[in-house]
């Protein structure tokens, strides 16, 4: 009995003993590095890849590297959508609701707002703010988007013509917005008398 109370007194100890010496053989071990010479002339260093050699230096699109159409042969509106294309800057501009449409001023935030969602699911950067109950001014951040934006804002239907600088987008076929808005007038003064008469 006496045998194995030792034994059992003793293991504790040799445990411990083994803990510490293995902790002293992996802390040695870490210590030991790997000398690297000085001279590295004779080394060669062929695990780079093309991207890596890229890497830190600035991109540039296929766009920019060629050179400007002659200008001399187009009109003004070729020129115009050709220095789109190369837009980079910031827009703004402003987008007409259609007219004849009864609305209220609580409709058009509710109205840019939904473009704003909308636009975002396709990966546009672009906010739209209600000005009025007949304007919406949008903003971009990135003016090469400016074509997807134009044909995002022509394609709904609230939307009647959209001003980017002096130029004005609207659907093919669309007449101007002054005319449109005479004839709404004209109307509105036809009914209006022919209200009156009823009434007399």
């Amino acid at each position: 009995m006496e045998s194995s109370k030792s034994y059992s007194a003793s293991s504790p100890c040799l445990f411990f003993l083994l803990i510490f010496s293995l902790v002293v053989v992996v802390a040695a071990a870490g210590k030991s590095r790997v000398s690297i010479p000085d001279d590295l002339s004779d080394v060669v260093d062929d695990e780079e890849d093309e991207e890596w050699k890229k890497w830190g230096q600035m991109r540039t699109r296929s766009g920019d590297i060629l050179p400007p159409p002659d200008f001399s042969r187009m009109n003004p509106d070729q020129i115009q959508a050709e220095m789109m294309k190369r837009h980079t800057a910031p827009s703004f501009g402003f987008v007409k609701l259609r007219p004849g449409s009864s609305r209220s001023r609580e409709d058009v935030p509710v109205i840019a707002m939904k473009w704003s969602n909308v636009i975002r699911t396709g990966s546009l950067e672009a906010r739209f703010m209600a000005v009025d109950r007949h304007t919406i001014m949008f903003t971009m951040e990135k003016g090469q988007e400016l074509k997807e934006l134009k044909e995002f804002v022509l394609s709904q239907p609230e939307a009647y013509e959209m001003k980017i600088g002096e130029q004005l987008f609207r659907r093919p076929g669309d007449p101007p917005l002054d005319v449109v808005i005479e004839k709404l007038n004209k109307e509105r003064s036809v009914n209006d008398m022919n209200h009156v008469d009823d009434e007399l």
